[in-house]
């Protein structure tokens, strides 16, 4: 007995291990097929929470993250059901720039399933959802605290799942996160018929014929073998030629998307290459104008160059001929040194008989020579000047304090009047 007890432990250990195996594998194939099937669904429509592709993905990826989650030990020892955004809050808090703030501030999001769903569709639209998961699965310590053995978290799959994921930063996402979609009191069931495809061969067709014979047989007793067997072949036949069709047709539909969207493309392409042609041309014709007109205005500019140079010439010869005749001509008028001299003398001569009081004699003495020939008639000149009063004022600049006499004492003076 005890040895079949531990045989029984042995199979459901086996048992339970297989499972676990088939039912990562399940996840990851079909969240592979479901990334493919939204890449696919994306290059002709938008997609937000009412397509079926993405509720699908939606589902498989809760599951994903669900797998085999620990649940949260209460004071009293029972363990009460945990999210995944659990691990994802305290995984994810590291990641520069996340969302977890925010969504933690929704006012529409309260449970912490929807929490999760939400977070799932921002990291979607941020194009951030495989960086989140490879960040959370880099924190060994915590996913381990959060998950059990087995888990596909604690998996060498994990990597795989977040480089399946990276595809999906190449869709623009659009959401609604005050909708129904994150109401968490509904579970997520995966939809696996879209990926489930049956392919029938030879073998099968054969014996399917065999069970339509079986059964046209037993079904009416007039029936002959030949006949059955005619139709079950024309039913073959016409199904095989229906489903060829259908085949024929969404290839046909597919190259007339493609041919349309590759005619749209090479005429945008034959628009933007005559743009750019004329844009190219019109670009010479104004290099061509530029160089033109800077040609033409240097050549200006030279000959402006050329002329202010003449100009300048002309003007340097002038200023020399000028300066030489202002020299010749103030050499000619400056008096000799012997005439200098002599004026020298007579002045002397004058300032000390004015200042002796001889100036009245002197002056009559000089008025009754005045008309005998003299030696000196710069000296001539000077005295006549001094015989008015005017002149005599013009001597106040050249009196001194011990020569010269006041003006106005000499005038005042009974012995002298100007005349």
């Amino acid at each position: 007995m005890a040895s079949l007890g531990v045989g029984l432990h042995v199979i459901r250990r086996r048992g339970a291990g297989r499972s676990a195996v088939v039912e990562r594998r399940n996840l990851l194939t079909v969240c592979r097929f479901s990334v493919k099937t939204l890449l696919d669904r994306s290059c002709f429509e938008t997609i937000d929470d009412s397509s079926p592709e993405f509720v699908n993905f939606v589902s498989i990826l809760e599951h994903i993250l669900s797998h085999r989650l620990k649940g949260q030990t209460t004071w009293f020892g029972y363990e009460s059901p945990r999210s995944f955004w659990d691990y994802l809050k305290a995984a994810c808090s590291k990641v520069p720039h996340n969302c977890i703030r925010s969504i933690e501030s929704m006012e529409n999001v309260r449970s912490s399933k929807a929490k999760g769903r939400a977070w799932i569709r921002v990291a979607l639209m941020e194009k951030r959802l495989s960086e989140y998961i490879s960040s959370a699965l880099k924190d060994l310590k915590i996913t381990r605290r959060f998950y059990e053995d087995g888990a596909i978290m604690l998996g060498e799959e994990a990597g795989l799942l977040a480089d399946t994921l990276i595809g999906l930063n190449t869709i623009d996402f659009s959401f609604c996160l005050k909708g129904e979609s994150l109401d968490g009191s509904f579970p997520a069931v995966i939809d696996y018929t879209p990926y489930l495809k049956y392919i029938q061969n030879a073998d099968s067709i054969s014996s399917d014929e065999e069970e339509m014979r079986t059964l046209g047989s037993s079904g009416s007793e007039s029936s002959t073998p030949d006949k059955m067997a005619t139709a079950a072949s024309i039913f073959t036949e016409q199904s095989n030629l229906v489903s060829k069709c259908k085949r024929f047709e969404q290839k046909y539909r597919m190259s007339l998307e493609q041919k349309g969207y590759l005619e749209e493309l090479v005429g945008l392409r034959e628009a933007q290459l005559s743009e750019a042609v004329s844009h190219n041309k019109a670009l010479q014709q104004s290099l061509a104008d530029t160089h033109l007109s800077h040609k033409l205005e240097k050549e200006q500019l030279e000959y402006i160059v050329l002329e202010l140079q003449d100009q300048l010439t002309v003007l340097k010869n002038n200023d020399l001929q000028s300066r030489q005749e202002l020299t010749a001509h103030l050499t000619n008028q400056w008096p000799s040194p012997v005439a200098l001299d002599t004026n020298a003398v007579a002045l002397d001569t004058l300032l000390y008989r004015k200042s002796t009081g001889q100036w009245g004699e002197y002056v009559d003495e000089f008025t009754s020579s005045s008309t005998a020939p003299s030696e000196t008639p710069s000296l001539r000149g000077l005295c006549g000047s001094l015989t008015s009063v005017a002149s005599y004022k013009s001597l106040a600049s050249l009196k001194s304090s011990e020569c010269l006499a006041s003006p106005a004492t000499e005038i005042s003076s009974p012995g002298f009047t100007p005349s």
